[in-house]
């Protein structure tokens, strides 16, 4: 496997009205474009149902991911939406989103993940989207030892290239879930000057990346990472170009200053964070 630049371990943590999740962060830039991935994953109902009651966001993008049960989106946008097994949502909160997640009550259990993508200085202002995305709108590649679903950005690797439901998170950055049977690996070909990151949900990898941990990647003089299996796995892979910019976060706002945070929470509390819905035509 290729050599490791970062591991980090996912902690136990809470959020929303008590969900419980693993959560990996990092807004001094070490994984630069993201910011933060969470992996909900309960089964007990106590500890998911409450969900995300109505909270704001500024400044980045979310993908929700779901790979057991579901969850309904609301948001100030007029959105509303619902994922399921394999399906994932986008949501681009630039100037300012209020939102709610909610976990489908016939659902047995929770399982997905959330990840924060910061957006440029020069977006982070922008009116803000939002998209459902259904399994059958990834492209997907299977081979003998493994299987690759592209979510979002375009892939190249070595069992061929595929390409994602979503053309692109954030600032050109790119996600897929990957498969690999014990023994396999993947090479995994990347544009020039990205890192990959790596965060495994099942198994484990060589380089003692297990379950529960992300990796960063150096690539080779190429643009080349090789990762394997040492035992079935199941694994996110992310990428991206770095956004090197300042970083500034503050609950569910991230942007370049402090001024900015000061503004945001001035915002939210004043109702400006929100801006009304464009009419058709506008």
């Amino acid at each position: 496997m290729s050599p490791l630049k970062l591991l980090k371990k996912a902690l136990p943590a809470q959020d929303g009205d008590g969900v419980k999740i693993k959560r990996i962060h990092d807004f001094q830039g070490g994984l630069d474009p993201f910011l933060m991935l969470d992996e909900l994953k309960a089964s007990a109902k106590e500890d998911y149902i409450g969900g995300f009651p109505p909270h704001p966001h500024r400044g980045f993008e979310t993908l929700t991911y779901i790979l057991h049960g579901g969850l309904t989106h609301e948001d100030s946008m007029g959105n509303r939406g619902e994922v399921h097994a394999g399906d994932a949502q986008w949501m681009s909160a630039a100037h300012g989103v209020i939102h709610s997640e909610m976990p489908l009550t016939d659902s047995d259990g929770l399982h997905g993940f959330q990840i924060w993508v910061n957006l440029p200085a020069r977006r982070k202002m922008d009116q803000p989207q939002y998209r459902d995305l259904r399994h059958e709108e990834m492209g997907q590649i299977h081979w003998d030892e493994g299987q690759m679903k592209a979510i979002a950005g375009n892939w190249k690797t070595s069992q061929g290239q595929v390409k994602g439901g979503l053309e692109q998170i954030g600032e050109e950055a790119a996600l897929a879930d990957v498969h690999l049977s014990a023994g396999a690996s993947l090479e995994i070909h990347l544009p020039e000057k990205q890192q990959l990151a790596i965060y495994v949900y099942s198994g484990s990898l060589e380089e003692k990346v297990s379950e529960g941990y992300l990796a960063a990647l150096t690539p080779d003089s190429q643009g080349k990472v090789t990762v394997s299996a040492v035992e079935d796995s199941q694994f996110l892979l992310l990428t991206g170009p770095a956004l090197k910019e300042p970083i500034a976060h503050y609950g569910p706002f991230v942007m370049n200053s402090e001024a900015e945070i000061h503004q945001a929470v001035r915002d939210y509390q004043t109702g400006q964070l929100v801006q009304a819905p464009l009419q058709q035509g506008e």
